[in-house]
């Protein structure tokens, strides 16, 4: 009979994905040789520590319906894999309070670098762990503050806002000045592009030098 499998928390997923980065950067990956197709690359990853998951916990992964790959309310948490030569991804549009208030789920992020010219062909470098409050756009959150701090009202916010042509309408406007001005903000630690995808962008989570509170720096590798 099988032991029961325990239930997958935060912690216990950050303490895989760290044991997950070193594994995978010992090894040679045969089924990604002469792949460049990040997207490909990502898929791989993902599949390869979800199955691991699966066999150790109890874990409802996410499908595309759900949105993100863990969507239980306790680890609400979407997975990101991405190369250290443009560290970058993708994720759905909600609304435009997204650059500002967070996503709304915290993210796993994993940065590799290939090269099949090695003997270990995929090494991991960096694996964060983003809780849902730092996910903001780092520039928008940290303007709106300095504001803030200025004694500015909502029409200062609103022409801030509408100078970083956030998409969003009068009325929406309107009411995220009033909710930025009736709480505090919390900095995001992502750049954020406006598009019909979010284009997230995680340069500033890798080479954070201090420590920030709800940023986990889970797993760190020097480059060859």
């Amino acid at each position: 009979m099988s032991p029961k499998k325990q239930n997958l928390t935060i912690k216990r997923l950050m303490s895989e994905s760290r044991e997950f980065s070193a594994l995978m950067s010992g090894m040679k990956h045969e089924n990604i040789i002469a792949v460049t197709d990040g997207k490909a690359i990502g898929t791989y990853i993902e599949h390869k520590f979800k199955y691991i998951l699966t066999q150790k916990y109890t874990v409802t992964i996410g499908s595309s319906a759900r949105g993100i790959d863990f969507p239980n309310r306790e680890i609400n948490t979407d997975m990101k894999t991405t190369s250290i030569t443009q560290p970058q991804s993708s994720c759905p549009f909600k609304n435009a309070r997204q650059k500002i208030f967070g996503l709304g789920y915290n993210l796993l992020l994993f940065v590799y670098q290939k090269d099949d010219n090695q003997e270990y062909n995929l090494k991991f470098l960096y694996t964060r762990f983003i809780d849902k409050s730092r996910t903001a756009d780092y520039q928008t959150t940290r303007g709106l503050k300095e504001i803030i701090k200025r004694d500015g009202n909502a029409d200062d916010i609103k022409a801030f806002l509408m100078d970083r042509r956030l998409p969003v309408d009068d009325i929406e406007l309107e009411n995220i000045a009033q909710e930025i001005l009736d709480n505090p903000l919390t900095i995001g630690y992502l750049t954020i592009s406006n598009a019909l995808q979010w284009r997230l962008q995680y340069s500033r989570v890798i080479t954070l030098s201090k420590q920030i509170n709800g940023i986990v720096r889970i797993y760190d590798r020097q480059l060859s």
